[in-house]
Parts: C-alpha cells; sequence; structure tokens
C-alpha cells in the first residue's frame, strides 16, 4: 500500500491492533512459539492492510500519560514516568517503526523525512476541521492532538523523527499557537528551535499572544487552557532571554535577545492598550486581554521553574521599558498634569503590573533604579510618577525611603547647580503630597522644612539662592495655582539683604495667579495650600474658610485672627465670599450651636452688617416654614458619593474576606480616601495643627453629607472587622485597621464628625447595639489609641481645669482637660445603669480582646487603652460573681512567662466573641483567666486604685443597679476587705492600712460632690439622692476606725490651702467642701467625733481636733453668719455626750468639754445657746438613757438656764429676770435667738427691756448688738429687700443707744486689733465677710442715730478714731466692688447700698465737726490722714482743720 493511500483509508476499515491480536489468538489453536516469532507473524499480517497515520493515534492510545491533557503547566521538565513492561505498546512502537521503514523505503525517502510528513498530515487533518481563525483547538481535537504527539514522542526516542524538519514544514502551513504549545510541552519542539529557524517568528508569536488575550472564553477549559498557554510560554521566553546561558555563540546570544524582544513587544502593546481612547465596547475587550496578559506577570514571577536572578532581570528590564515607553510628555507637561496622576486616578491594572513588577525588590532598591532611569533615559513622566505613587501606597516604608531620596537630590542639585535634579526632587515631592498626609507630607510642610530655614539647601551662598529663585521663576509659567500659593505664603528663607530677588519673584508669581483669574485677594482664608488638591472654585473654597473658622471659634472661644483681618483688609472677599457662605440660610436649631455662636460674635464685634444679617434671619425663618410644608431641599451630588463610598467599603469587605494582600488592601484603602477627599475637602495642615477637638453634648453635625458619610464609614468599618476576623484572628489581619483610621485622621472635618457621632451613640444607643457594631466600634476605638500622636487631643463638653485639692483625684476618671481619643470614649462608656453597665462590659471585653489578640509583647501598651481596661476589671467582679473567687487581678501571682500577642498560643478570646453560641459570661471568664490580661495588672498604667473604683462605685444609680441592695453590700464588702485592703499601695491598694483605706472612701465622697460628672448630659447624670454613697459609708462606719482625730485631719488635708479673700473662685470652693463635709459627718455615728483619750487609768474626752475644726473651717461657711446650723450642732454636742459615758464621771466630762469650748470654741458655744429649744429633748433624752436617770451635768444645765432666762426675758411685761451665771456670749446668743423670733414684743417696749440690762450685764447687750449687726449684714446680703434691713436696723438702734456712751461697742469694729479685750471672740464667731462688712454696718446705724445720741456718742473715747477707719475700709470696699450689689431680681424696695457711702461721708464730716482736738493722739491723726488723703482728700482735709494744734487753730481763725 503507497503513502498516499494508507492517509486516505476509510474509517469503515480502521482496525484497532490490540483487536486484531485478539482475534488471530481466539481463531488460531494454540502453538507453542516464541514472542518474538509471534510478532514478526502479526508484522506480516498487518503489512497488507494499515493506515499509517491512525497507526500513530493507536499507538499513542497506549501511553501512560493517554487523555491527561491538563497536566502540561512546567515547559518541559516533566517527571520521569514508569515504563512498565508492556507487550502490546512494545509491539506497536516497533510495527509503526517497521512501517516507516517499509514505505519510505518505496518511496525512496528518509524514514525522519516521512515521519515528519505523516505527524504534520495529522496535525493539518486535526487542527483544520474548525474554523481558521479560532484560536483554540475544541476539547476533542486537544484530545487527539495530545494522543498524536505520543506517537511522536516514541518516533523520537527512536530517533526517527526530526524536530526541526516538522517546524520547517508547519510553519509554511499558519501554524496554531496551541499546538506550538503542546510540541513544548511534550519536549518535542524547544523554544530556541522556533527562532532559529526563521527571524519573523517573534512577530508571529506576538500577534498570536495579542490574539489569545483578546479571546474571551465561553467554557472554563478554555479559559484554563489560555492562563496555562501563556504562562508556559511566557516563562520559557523569560527563561530563554534572562537566565545566563553556557554557550557563547552566536546562535545562542541571538535567541536571548529574539525572547526579549517578545517580550518588550508585547509590554508595548499592553502600555498602548492601557493609554489608548476608543469606544466603550473596545475599551472593555482591550481591558480584558490587557488584564490577561497582566495576570501572566503574576504567574511569570511564581513560577518554580524561572530562576529567581533571572526574574529580577526581567522585572528590572520591563519596569524600564514601562517607565521609558513613549516619552511623548515633557517636563512642563508634568507639572501641569500631575495632579490627573494618583494612586486613585491611575489605571488599575497598570498599577497592577507595577506591583507585581516591583515584588521583588526592596523599597531602597526600587528608588535607586528609578532615579537611575530618570539619570540616563527620556521618561514617561505619567509611568514615573504613577509608580511612585503605587510604591508609596503599598511599601509601608515608602515616605522615609522617598525623604532620603528627594534629600539626596536636592544636595545633588545644589551641589552641582543641576537642574536635572531639582526638578525631579519637585515631581516626586509633590507626588508624594498628592496621596495625602498618610503617606507623604503635604507639600507646603515639605517645602517649609527644605527651603523655610536658614539651614535649607540653598542656604550657603547667595549663588544657590539665586539658583533657587531662577528654577522656581521657570516653573512660574506651567505651575498650578495651588503651588504658586505654597511659595507665595510660605516664601524659602532669604537673608534681608536680598530681598529683593525673593520679591521679584513674588510679583511674578502674582502676575500668573493674575492671568489665571485667581486673585490673590479672593484666596480663601484657610486656603488648602499643600498642592494636594486642584484649585477650589471660590464659593467653595469660602465654604471651607467658614467651617474651618467655625471650628477654631468653637474650640478657642474668640474669632480668629485671620477672620478679623479679612474683615478689615480684605474686606472685599469678606463681604462678597466668606459672609454669604457663613449666612446660607437653614433651619436654626433650639439650642445654639457653634455656627450660632460664631455669627453672634462677629455681630457683636459689628463684623455683619446689620441689613445683611436681618436678611439673613428672615430666610432662615423661611426655611423653617418650607420644611415644616414637607419642601425639603435635595442634596446635589451627595447621592452620587454615598454610592461610590459604599462601593468601595463592599469591594474592601471582599478583600479582606478572601485573604487579599497588603497591596490590595492598601489599593483599596487609598481610593476610598480619594472619594472623602472630593467628598468632604479638608483645610491646610497649618490651619489644622494640632488643635484640640472640642466635643459638644447633643450637637449633631450640620453637615448632612458629613453625617452619612461617616455612618457609612462605621458600618463598613465594622462590617470589613467582621468578615476579617471570620477568616484570622487580628493577629493575622494585617494592618488594614490601622491604615483605615490614619485615612479618617488625614480628613480631619471627617473625623471630628465621627467623634462627635461616637460620643453620642455610646451613652445613647450603646445598650441597643449589636454584636457586630460593639466589635467594630471597639476595635476602632483601640485603633484610634494605637495612633498615638497622631491623634489630636480631645475637650470634653463643658469640662475645664479645676483646682483639687484631693491627692486621690484620677484624670482618668475625672477629666478636665485635653485627653487623648480613647480615653475621652472611654468616659462616654457610662456604668450607672444596669443597662449601661452591660453594654460597657461587653465593649471593653471586645476592645482588650482585640487590643491583646493584635498586638506584640513589646506593644502592648499602644494598643490597650488604660481606661478600658481599668472599667473592665472594675465591672467583671462586680457583674459576674465567679470572677471574684478568682481574686480579682490583685493579689494573686501571675505567670511570668505568659505575654501579650497572638501566635501559636493564642487561647481564642477572640473567637468566643465572634462565635454567637458562647454566652458573654463564658467570654468573659476566659478573658478574665488568660495569662496576658492578668499580667497587665503589674503596669502602674492598668491598675484600677482604690480611689478610682470608690469614684465608680459612688456613680451607681442603686434604683437602677444590676445588683440587689444585699448583693451589692457583699460585692463591696468583698471589694475593700478582700480585694483592695490587703493590696500593697504600689499596686492601688491599701497595704492593710485600715485607716487608709478610710482616708479614701472620705475623700471619694467628698470628690463624688465636689467633682462631678460635668461632660454628661443631664439624661445621664446620678441624682445625689439615688447613689451607692449610703453603701459606701456604711464600709467606714464598719472598719471601726473613723475617728474624730481621723475624720478632722482628712477635712483639713482638703481645706489645709485657706482661700484667698479676694478670690471668690476659692472661697465657693471651700464652701462647697465643707458643705458636702457637713453631710458627711451627719451620716457618721456622732460617737466618732469625739475620741477618748486615756491617761493611765482615767479617761476623758478629746474635744481640741472639734474646737479647731469649728474655728478654722465651719465659722467661714456658716449661713447667717455666727450661727452653725442645728443638725451639724447637735450632732457635735450629741458627739460630747455620746464619748463622755466612755468615762468614768461622764458628768463631769461633759463640764470639762463645755468649759473648754466656752474659752475656745464660741462659736460652738453661741450656737448650742441659740438651739437650745430643740437641743434640750434630744441632749436630755440622750443623757437620761446613759445616765439612768441622773441630773443634767452642770454645763448643760446652765445653756438650760440661760434658755429658761431668755425665754423669760422676752414672755415678761417688765423684762425684769434675775440673770443666770454665764458667759455674757451665750446669753446673748439666747437672748438674741428668742428676742427676734418672738412676735408679742412690742417695739416701743425693747428699749426698755434692754434697758434694764444695762447697768449690770453691758456685755451682753455688746454681744447681742454683734448678733443684731450680723442680722443686718445678712439682710443687705440676702434677697429680703429692704423690710427686712430697716427691722435690723431698728434693733441695731435700740442696743446702740444703750451703749453710745461706752467704747465697749466700738471693740466689734477692730477685727484686726491686737489688743486683749473679752469681745474679741466676736471676730472668731463671725466669718471673714462679715468681718469685712463691719464698716457698712457701722454706717447703717450711726446716721439713724439722733442729734442728741450721736453727740453722745461723739464723746465716747477711740468713736472718732473708729467712725474715720471705717470710712476709709467702706470705701475701700466700694472700690473693691466688694459690697453686696442689688440683685437683677429683686423686689423692688431693695435696699441700695450705694446710698449708704453717700450718707457715710455727710455723718463723718459732722463726727469730726463735733469732735474736740483732743480725742485724736497724734499718731492716730497722722494714720488717719494718710489714709483719708488717698481716698477722700475732703475727709482728710477736714480732720487736718478741725483737729490741728491749738497754736495753728488760732491762726486759722484769725484769717
Amino acid at each position: 500500500m503507497s503513502l498516499e493511500a494508507s492517509s486516505v483509508l476509510a474509517p469503515s476499515q480502521k482496525t484497532s491492533l490490540s483487536s486484531l491480536l485478539a482475534s488471530r489468538a481466539g481463531k488460531r489453536p494454540r502453538e507453542h512459539l516464541s514472542g518474538e516469532e509471534l510478532q514478526e507473524a502479526a508484522i506480516q499480517l498487518l503489512n497488507s492492510n494499515q493506515n499509517l497515520s491512525d497507526l500513530l493515534l493507536e499507538v499513542g492510545q497506549h501511553s501512560p500519560k493517554f487523555g491527561k491533557v491538563d497536566h502540561y503547566w512546567d515547559s518541559g521538565e516533566r517527571d520521569a514516568f514508569d515504563h512498565r513492561p508492556d507487550p502490546v505498546q512494545k509491539t506497536g512502537a516497533s510495527f509503526l517503526l517497521s512501517e516507516l521503514k517499509r514505505q519510505s523505503q518505496e518511496l525512496g525517502v528518509p524514514v525522519g523525512v516521512l515521519s515528519v510528513k505523516v505527524v504534520l498530515e495529522r496535525v493539518l487533518e486535526l487542527t483544520t476541521e474548525r474554523d481558521e481563525d479560532h484560536v483554540l483547538l475544541t476539547s476533542a481535537q486537544r484530545a487527539q492532538l495530545c494522543v498524536l504527539l505520543q506517537s511522536t514522542r516514541e518516533l523520537l526516542s527512536l530517533g526517527t523523527f526530526s524536530p526541526r524538519l516538522l517546524w520547517q514544514e508547519y510553519w509554511k502551513a499558519q501554524p496554531k499557537l496551541e499546538v506550538i504549545y503542546h510540541l513544548h510541552a511534550e519536549n518535542i519542539l524547544a523554544l530556541e528551535d522556533l527562532f532559529e529557524s526563521n527571524d519573523d517568528v517573534g512577530s508571529w508569536l506576538v500577534k498570536k499572544f495579542q490574539a489569545l488575550c483578546g479571546l474571551l472564553p465561553s467554557q472554563e477549559e478554555e479559559e484554563l487552557t489560555k492562563q496555562k498557554i501563556l504562562s508556559t510560554v511566557m516563562c520559557a521566553l523569560v527563561r530563554g532571554g534572562f537566565e545566563e546561558a553556557q554557550d557563547t555563540a552566536s546562535s545562542s546570544r541571538r535567541f536571548p535577545q529574539r525572547c526579549c524582544s517578545v517580550l518588550d513587544n508585547m509590554l508595548s502593546w499592553l502600555l498602548d492598550s492601557l493609554s489608548s481612547s476608543q469606544g466603550p465596547q473596545e475599551q472593555e475587550e482591550g481591558k480584558a486581554a490587557a488584564m490577561a496578559w497582566v495576570g501572566v506577570f503574576e504567574a511569570c514571577v511564581s513560577h518554580a521553574s524561572v530562576l529567581g536572578q533571572a526574574l529580577r532581570r526581567f522585572s528590572t528590564r520591563s519596569l524600564t521599558h514601562i517607565l521609558t515607553h513613549c516619552p511623548r510628555l515633557k517636563v512642563s507637561d508634568a507639572i501641569a498634569m500631575q495632579n490627573n496622576w494618583t494612586f486613585a486616578k491611575t489605571n488599575p491594572l497598570l498599577t497592577s503590573l507595577f506591583c507585581k513588577l516591583c515584588v521583588l525588590f526592596s523599597m531602597e532598591e526600587l528608588l535607586s533604579h528609578l532615579q537611575q532611569v530618570l539619570e540616563t533615559h527620556e521618561v514617561n513622566w505619567q509611568h514615573v510618577l504613577s509608580c511612585l505613587s503605587t510604591l508609596l501606597v503599598y511599601h509601608s516604608d515608602g515616605q522615609p525611603c522617598l525623604k532620603e531620596m528627594l534629600s539626596r537630590l536636592l544636595s545633588l542639585a545644589f551641589e552641582a547647580y543641576d537642574l536635572e535634579s531639582m526638578i525631579t526632587a519637585f515631581l516626586l515631592a509633590r507626588q508624594g503630597a498628592l496621596e495625602g498626609s498618610a503617606l507623604f507630607p503635604s507639600y507646603s510642610d515639605w517645602f517649609k522644612l527644605a527651603f523655610g530655614g536658614a539651614s535649607g539647601y540653598h542656604g550657603n551662598s547667595k549663588k544657590s539662592l539665586v539658583f533657587l529663585l531662577k528654577f522656581l521663576s521657570d516653573l512660574v509659567p506651567f505651575d498650578p495655582p495651588q503651588y504658586l500659593k505654597v511659595h507665595i505664603l510660605h516664601p524659602p528663607y532669604v537673608p534681608a539683604k536680598h530681598r529683593a530677588l525673593l520679591q521679584e519673584y513674588v510679583s511674578l508669581a502674582k502676575t500668573r495667579l493674575a492671568d489665571l483669574k485667581v486673585s490673590v485677594e479672593e484666596m480663601g482664608l484657610y486656603e488648602d495650600v499643600t498642592g494636594a488638591a486642584p484649585t477650589v472654585q471660590p464659593q467653595h473654597q469660602a465654604q471651607q474658610d467658614v467651617e474651618k473658622a467655625i471650628s477654631l471659634f468653637e474650640s478657642t472661644g474668640k474669632i480668629s485672627a485671620m477672620v478679623m483681618e479679612a474683615s478689615i483688609f480684605r474686606r472685599p472677599y469678606f463681604l462678597s465670599r466668606f459672609l454669604p457662605a457663613l449666612l446660607t440660610p437653614r433651619v436654626l436649631p433650639v439650642k445654639a450651636d457653634a455656627r450660632m455662636n460664631f455669627i453672634e460674635a462677629l455681630r457683636r464685634a459689628d463684623k455683619i452688617p446689620s441689613a445683611v444679617y436681618s436678611s439673613y434671619t428672615d430666610s432662615c425663618h423661611s426655611e423653617s416654614q418650607r420644611q415644616q410644608c414637607g419642601v425639603v431641599r435635595p442634596l446635589e451630588g451627595s447621592e452620587a458619593v454615598l454610592a461610590v463610598l459604599r462601593s468601595q467599603l463592599q469591594e474592601l469587605r471582599r478583600l479582606l474576606s478572601s485573604g487579599a494582600n497588603h497591596g490590595d488592601v492598601s489599593a483599596q484603602l487609598a481610593r476610598i480616601s480619594d472619594t472623602l477627599s472630593g467628598a468632604s475637602p479638608e483645610p491646610p495642615e497649618e490651619a489644622v495643627g494640632h488643635h484640640v477637638i472640642q466635643l459638644q453634648t447633643g450637637t449633631l453635625c450640620s453637615n448632612e453629607l458629613q453625617t452619612r458619610l461617616v455612618n457609612a464609614l462605621l458600618r463598613g468599618f465594622c462590617q470589613c472587622l467582621l468578615d476579617a476576623s471570620k477568616a484570622n484572628p487580628p493577629n493575622r489581619q494585617g494592618t488594614w485597621a490601622a491604615q483605615f483610621v490614619k485615612l479618617l485622621l488625614g480628613h480631619r472635618r471627617l473625623l471630628i464628625s465621627l467623634l462627635h457621632r461616637l460620643w453620642d451613640l455610646l451613652p445613647q444607643q450603646g445598650p441597643s447595639l449589636g454584636a457586630a457594631h460593639v466589635l467594630g466600634l471597639a476595635a476602632l476605638l483601640v485603633q484610634l489609641h494605637a495612633a498615638g500622636p497622631l491623634c489630636p487631643m480631645v475637650q470634653l463638653p463643658s469640662s475645664s481645669p479645676t483646682t483639687s485639692s484631693s491627692p486621690s483625684s484620677s484624670s482618668s476618671l475625672d477629666p478636665c482637660g485635653p485627653l487623648p481619643v480613647s480615653e475621652a470614649l472611654n468616659a462616654a462608656l457610662l456604668s450607672h445603669t444596669s443597662d449601661h453597665m452591660n453594654f460597657s462590659l461587653r465593649f471593653c471585653v471586645a476592645a482588650v480582646s482585640y487590643g491583646l489578640c493584635s498586638s506584640h509583647p513589646e506593644g502592648v501598651q499602644q494598643c490597650i487603652p488604660s481606661g478600658l481596661y481599668k472599667k473592665l476589671v472594675y465591672l467583671v467582679p462586680r457583674l459576674v460573681a465567679e470572677a471574684r473567687a478568682e481574686g480579682g487581678c490583685k493579689g494573686r501571682g501571675q505567670p511570668e512567662h505568659l505575654q501579650p500577642g497572638g501566635g501559636a498560643e493564642e487561647p481564642g478570646v477572640w473567637s468566643r466573641l465572634t462565635d454567637p453560641t458562647v454566652t458573654l459570661t463564658a467570654s468573659v471568664l476566659e478573658l478574665w483567666r488568660y495569662g496576658p490580661f492578668r499580667s497587665l495588672q503589674k503596669l502602674p498604667a492598668y491598675q484600677l486604685s482604690f480611689p478610682e473604683w470608690l469614684a465608680l462605685e459612688l456613680r451607681v444609680q442603686r434604683s437602677q443597679d444590676a445588683l440587689s441592695d444585699p448583693q451589692r453590700q457583699e460585692y463591696e464588702q468583698w471589694a475593700c476587705e478582700q480585694l483592695y485592703l490587703p493590696t500593697a499601695l504600689g499596686q492601688g491598694g491599701c497595704g492593710g492600712d485600715v485607716q487608709s483605706a478610710c482616708t479614701h472612701i472620705l475623700n471619694a465622697v467628698m470628690d463624688m460632690s465636689t467633682r462631678p460628672q460635668s461632660w454628661l448630659s443631664p439624661d445621664h447624670s446620678v441624682p445625689l439622692t439615688d447613689t451607692c454613697l449610703p453603701d459606701v459609708l456604711s464600709r467606714l462606719q464598719s472598719s471601726g476606725r473613723a475617728d474624730g482625730h481621723f475624720l478632722f485631719d482628712v477635712v483639713a488635708g482638703r481645706c489645709s490651702k485657706s482661700p484667698d479673700s479676694q478670690d471668690l473662685g476659692s472661697e465657693l470652693s471651700l464652701q462647697q467642701t465643707l458643705h458636702t463635709w457637713n453631710r458627711v459627718i451627719l451620716a457618721l455615728p456622732a460617737l466618732s467625733l469625739i475620741p477618748v483619750k486615756t491617761e493611765g487609768a482615767k479617761r476623758s474626752l478629746e474635744c481640741q481636733p472639734l474646737i479647731e475644726h469649728v474655728n478654722l473651717y465651719q465659722r467661714k461657711v456658716c449661713s447667717p453668719a455666727g450661727l452653725l446650723p442645728y443638725p451639724l450642732t447637735a450632732h457635735f454636742l450629741r458627739g460630747i455626750v455620746g464619748a463622755s459615758m466612755c468615762c468614768e464621771r461622764p458628768a463631769a466630762s461633759i463640764n470639762r468639754a463645755v468649759s473648754q469650748i466656752s474659752q475656745q470654741c464660741p462659736l460652738l458655744l453661741a450656737s448650742a445657746g441659740h438651739w437650745w429649744g430643740h437641743l434640750s429633748p434630744v441632749l436630755g433624752s440622750q443623757w437620761n438613757r446613759g445616765s439612768d436617770g441622773d441630773f443634767l451635768p452642770e454645763k448643760l444645765q446652765q445653756l438650760a438656764d440661760c434658755h429658761s432666762w431668755a425665754c423669760r426675758w422676752v414672755s415678761s411685761s417688765t423684762g425684769q429676770s434675775e440673770v443666770p451665771f454665764a458667759p455674757a456670749l451665750l446669753l446673748a446668743a439666747c437672748l438674741h435667738q428668742q428676742w427676734t423670733s418672738g412676735l408679742d414684743i412690742s417695739p416701743r417696749s425693747s428699749p426698755e427691756r434692754l434697758a434694764q440690762l444695762q447697768q449690770h450685764h453691758r456685755p451682753v447687750l455688746v454681744f447681742l448688738l454683734f448678733f443684731c449687726m450680723s442680722d443686718l449684714l445678712t439682710a443687705y446680703l440676702g434677697p429680703q429687700g429692704a423690710e427686712s434691713v430697716k427691722q435690723a436696723q431698728q434693733q441695731c438702734c435700740d442696743i446702740l443707744t444703750l451703749l453710745v456712751d461706752s467704747a465697749d461697742w466700738l471693740h466689734l469694729f477692730h477685727s484686726q486689733s491686737t489688743e486683749q479685750n473679752q469681745y474679741q471672740c466676736a471676730t472668731i464667731i463671725s466669718t471673714e465677710e462679715n468681718n469685712r462688712l463691719m464698716p457698712l454696718a457701722f454706717y447703717s446705724l450711726v446716721p439713724s442715730l439722733d442729734a442728741a445720741v450721736l453727740n453722745s456718742a461723739v464723746s465716747a473715747p477711740r468713736f472718732l478714731y473708729t467712725a474715720v477707719l471705717s470710712y476709709c475700709k467702706l470705701l475701700q470696699l466700694f472700690l473693691d466692688g466688694e459690697t453686696p450689689k442689688p440683685r437683677p431680681v429683686s423686689p423692688p424696695q431693695q435696699m441700695d447700698v450705694s446710698q449708704v457711702l453717700s450718707r457715710a461721708q455727710q455723718v463723718l464730716l459732722k463726727i469730726i465737726i463735733l469732735s474736740s482736738p483732743g480725742c485724736l493722739t497724734h499718731t492716730q491723726r497722722t494714720e488717719l490722714e494718710e489714709l483719708c488723703g488717698e481716698l477722700d482728700p475732703e475727709v482728710a482735709a477736714t480732720l487736718s482743720m478741725q483737729l490741728s494744734p491749738p497754736d495753728l487753730s488760732q491762726e486759722m481763725d484769725f484769717l
């Protein structure tokens, strides 16, 4: 049979070799023939009727690799397979070779040529049955081709096949790329043979690659085949082009060049397709083709068959090719168009290509290569700058490396005055600034750092300065306006003698801005001169200025200096741009917000014309009516921005859930940042600075778009965290969360809105938040804390620095100044009620677990806020009783080997939180027992001290507590006695000292009232009547160590700093402290106030601490002055009576105590006399119970007698009654109480009754006058009105009429006198304020005396001296503004104190005239003349005239 005939046999004639052999074996009887004989017989039989092409397929079917079409990923380096002895396979191969030899002899051609012809014919037959334009084979064609190639391999192994001849013949028949791929994969045809045979193979291969990339497979098998073909052939090209060859022949040198040429051509095609401008359909097809080739780069980089050095050389060449591809743009074009080449605006396929090529290199290597390319090639600036942006986004160390490179470039530029280095540095710095402050400093910051000081690169010589200014001047025609503004507003440093050079540049830049119709005069007050954004329209810039001005006003309380200057020096911009943007009509909130306050401040400063303000208020009213009618202005473009942001956040979720690499996540975050920059432009860093963010309670963002952006960001972060946690724990999630927070920090306006949103969300809606929200917000707070100094400080609402005398106060629990963000938001986590406690527990557990699982051992403090940790340490034992059995976190040894962080020993605390089947209690206990959690307690910053625990416990609202009353008492007893009492002082405990524990309790109780949480809204404040104060005080009572010494020492420590008499705030603070203290001691047993000291076998009462306390502190807050409140007086006296029962002779002890009080504590004595009517039954009953009915002690009986006498004196018609033997002060106090409270005393009868005391009991009248004058001053200070003042004046005048001829009563007005007298105790009784106002009382009474009484008073010793001295003090009080002032809302008949001063001068002049010259000593007259000479020269002159020596008086009379 001929070769031609055998090639066209009908299918019906085809018979398989196996079936023929089998049938012959069945028909013939068995003969004992050898295998060789049997094989020769079969060959002879088949030679007569066999198709050679089919025989190739028949032999290939028995290959062990038959049917496995998809096993070729490697390019020829396959594992050797096991050739087992197969008689059929061996027979088929031998027969095939025999047939080829036979036919070659018949045709007269070599066996190798014939085998090539047969194989080629079969290949063409298989591959031409389908449309020739189709790039890939069908699955059936592919299977038959693989079988055919197996037979070809057999021929090749037998040495009867020529691959090069096959390729030469196949090249003439328009070969297919997939066939070449299979030939190469089967190690039949080497890639080198393709290139050596024909020079056009390279261009053909490029066309086939392009066609295959553009193929859109409809089946998954075709897609896999497409990827394998591209990756396999490309890997072969990379190996051929970049692996070092051993053979140095010329043909071997041409092969790498041709491989590189193919790769270069494909890369050029890829770059052209990315930059081409086509229709939508063509763009989509081109994108798919480009995406296919970009994907091949990743397969090549990760392929094991390509050596690492070859990959590095390939990546370097490809990167250079990209950077130098089509360098059409000039430097001037790059300067103008640079803003459009940021990472977010670059084609994602190009950035992906950069990432795949740069993955093998460090940042230093990449920037070094970039600099080398810039120095040696003409570059495509768009590709160069896009590559730099990609490197900054994907490389965490990009910023320092770029700064170092810029420093080298600038140094080189100024050393050699190289313009190329200079322009390169400026372009690269601007490109970095365009990516935002999170990746690189702003252009203005970089420019100021490089050229803003004398130490800048240009500061060493005039030539360097001229070089810089010449360079900047050359840039002016091409520079965008924002960069010109940077150079104008932040010019380079220029010495004074060269200022003219700078002025030339500034004039040139301003002229260029004018040509661009960007007026310098219309530049915004806080214009974005960072260079990070394109030019903003004037109306938009004005809106940004308004927002920034309001922010500054909100944080400082003052109108910004920029606004004030603009209202004067830039009035056109202020009136035409700024005010219209500020006064945009809106619905005014019920409570004035920051914008309203700012507008009002400008109006008060006359910066808003009245007509403009009136029009604004009318427009706001119209806007309110419009919205009430249901007409709402749409937010233009806001929905589109939100849709873009949501889709980007959704894509971020997808990346995190699929475990995408760091670079892809960073790229997506960069796109989100770009979207936020467009939606909410930021002010420049210079204007933002490090200002403290002032939070406002209940204030929502006035910009609705910002509010919706913030909500979308918060929701997106929570969802991303949840998706990422499903795949990996926090320590294996990468740095996406930290990058997300840096993104927020780069958008200050959004950050402020976000903090306000969290400040309102946590206390208001916290208990209703779901688990996903709690986990996400907790992680966000941890990341804000980890950002450290990048975060601004936060000032809580209505909180300002206050003076606290408590040494135990904690700034973390009572913040009064700027705080870190994490601590500020910690203040919003309330623990007042059961709901808030449960939410705070959930939140703190999530935050601490996240921080522990995401931190490294050395950085745990940077990841876990101490405030959250302390709150968790407080809440866990309180709400989870099982945790108390663990002994808390104190007093128990923590394992030293356990360190925070994740890794192989991660215990699952985070996985338990994300598992919905695990209860909160189980999660809490898991964390509570976690070693690293407990190890944190060793750090001082994480130790919840006893004062901090008390502050938290005292703020719990008892009626809404999670614990019942018995449970709360049990918990507090455990905390005080078992947790904090035995804990060492260095760990926040008491060190076993009960007195120290009591001190902490008392200070905490005082702090609760004196330092309220003013930053909380009224809805969340706890009423003082519903706190845990009674429960905490019960701990103090149960301690048994709250004795008088201890209690009074505590209050003395808090009040040790005497308030300045001129400082009203200090006085009010002291009053608040003492009023709080009084409430505390009234809640304690009275017996604890009076200690009993033992001297040998005798016991006595120690009243000195009580006496000192009353004299030093209590008298300062008495109201009215000179009188202790009844509850306090009764408590003190009950303490004395109760403590006396511990002595052998109780009555004697009481007598000694009261005698000591009479001598050393007149205030308590007078108060006892005043309140005896109420005290008598209380003390009497107490005495009777303790003494079995004995008579009252002598001193208590004396009090009763004085009270009885006062009652008889008032009730008697004549007032005659025997006066008991008692201190005059006590008698006066009892008499004053009865006299002023008696309703049946006739005004006419008062003088007669008082006269009866004049002869023998004048001191009683003097003290009674003192008490009445205290009433008078109280009437002046209080809101009672003129009627009360008149009544008090009348009582004082009645007494003064009887005392006027004596000097005793004048002692009351010399509080600072060192002269000893029996009336000095009046000074100790009264308050400091009343002592200062005694001159007012003097001149309220003296002018009311009739002429006869006044003449009698003038003749009294020291009267004139007292009158002049009191007048000078009264005048000084008025000058200092310390006299009582009329209240805004008061009865119309209220006394005006200023009238007293006008009458005082008249009366004093009259007194001086009536006085004799000898009534004053020379020293007294000199003293008074000096005082009056400074305050009232008229009085001084009168003194000098009337009281001069006799000889001078006669001379003056003569004149």
